[in-house]
């Protein structure tokens, strides 16, 4: 028997009011019908509109919106950015202002998930949230593009900048190794550590053929994961150096245990690189204390050319409007995305900060000719880094949500 409508069909309801309700319930449910179902429509997955405008709000993440999914929107009458390229904590590489970038724009774009609202980043809030605690950033320089933005945007709740200062006295330009700089308000360190493969790069070993250069041990983490331990977030960031050109190309081949492999492809020896990463997590996950996100790649804008080829990026003043010029999924990404799932059967603190999909339209956001003060007029552009203040500040946007969407919050030392 076909059930019916209770309040539809109420005997003490007139017809021809009855009939009102029809007409008005239906338009309602329409209405409540196209907002429910409206981020699985086909049209709307495409709709970018990029001229929308939606100021954010102060809003508790929503456990059931992905983030990563959305569009860019253009409001010059936006609040200016957190920080300015006065920012004492950044590389010259990324001051592209002072570098003498003209179109300042690409500063005033702000990312709009699909169906809901960024919550606004509140510096002070995850300074209190982290109060004792560590933040570990570990990987290539696109690591360190997102490590010196979250440093600058959480200068913007200290009282008195001077008390942020770098532990070991390093200074932040061209350094290499690690830096790690202390909030000393909060009690509280933000940590670099440079690795760009995330594994060992050494000498060839004995009776290695002559073209051998360098090995990349793909089966042994590299030694700074001892300085890991402990740390209440951990940011990895890697995929940036597994291509020909930085590997093979350079001579650089891949060893496990003491064999190389001279036939491997870079790809090939990303995924496995990624094992004792997995292997390091699962040693480990029984301190139920650190939160590990692995960012997904950031893209490359480079056209007509590659890096070393001619490839540009300069022309380019606003976000990609034409999805067909869009890249597709890197391999990188399946490899992380896969990692990440296994190391979730160890502990569920591994968490996929997926930024591709953002930052693939974001082709105007690099420092392109835009370089520091001394680089060579030949210098090729860079098309794989980010102005900041830029990109990367929505990245750490994303992290902040997701800390507070887990409840992060570091307890008393």
């Amino acid at each position: 028997m076909q059930q019916k409508l209770f309040f539809l069909s109420h005997p003490s309801i007139p017809k021809k009011v009855n009939h009102l309700f029809i007409i008005f319930s239906l338009f309602l449910t329409s209405i409540v019908g196209y907002y429910i179902l409206r981020p699985f429509e086909p049209t709307s997955l495409f709709n970018i509109g990029f001229l929308l405008s939606i100021p954010p709000k102060k809003l508790p993440p929503n456990p059931a919106c992905d983030y990563s999914f959305g569009r860019w929107t253009f409001d010059e009458s936006q609040p200016p950015r957190a920080y300015s390229e006065n920012c004492p904590f950044l590389d010259p590489g990324f001051r592209c202002q002072q570098n003498g970038r003209k179109n300042l724009d690409y500063q005033k774009w702000r990312w709009q998930p699909q169906s809901c609202d960024l919550p606004r980043f509140d510096a002070k809030d995850f300074l209190e949230r982290s109060r004792n605690g560590r933040i570990v950033f570990a990987g290539d320089s696109i690591g360190r593009n997102q490590w010196e933005s979250l440093v600058c945007m959480l200068a913007q709740g200290v009282s008195n900048q001077s008390t942020i200062y770098e532990e070991n006295g390093n200074p932040i330009t061209k350094h290499k190794g690690f830096l790690s700089m202390k909030f000393q308000e909060f009690n509280l360190t933000v940590e670099y550590y440079r690795m760009p493969y995330l594994v060992i790069t050494d000498r060839p070993p004995p009776n290695a053929p002559k073209e051998v250069k360098g090995v990349i041990r793909i089966d042994r983490l590299h030694w700074y994961f001892a300085k890991w331990l402990g740390s209440d977030v951990l940011v990895f960031s890697a995929g940036h150096w597994w291509n020909q050109d930085k590997t093979i190309k350079s001579g650089h081949y891949f060893q496990e245990g003491e064999h190389v492999n001279m036939t491997m492809d870079a790809m090939e020896a990303f995924r496995r690189s990624l094992d004792p990463l997995k292997v390091w997590v699962a040693q480990n996950s029984e301190n139920g204390k650190t939160n590990i996100f692995f960012r997904s790649y950031s893209p490359v804008h480079f056209r007509d050319g590659e890096w070393n080829k001619g490839g540009y990026c300069n022309i380019s003043k606003e976000p990609e409007t034409d999805l067909s010029k869009l890249e597709s999924e890197p391999l990188n990404n399946l490899f992380i995305h896969e990692a990440v799932k296994e190391m979730r059967n160890a502990t569920k603190r591994v968490h996929f900060l997926n930024t591709t999909y953002l930052t693939e339209f974001r082709k105007d956001g690099h420092p392109s000719s835009n370089r520091e003060p001394g680089t060579p007029a030949e210098a090729p552009q860079d098309c794989s880094h980010w102005c900041l203040p830029g990109v990367p500040d929505t990245w750490n946007e994303l992290l902040y949500t997701e800390l507070l969407r887990i409840g992060f919050r570091k307890g008393p030392p």
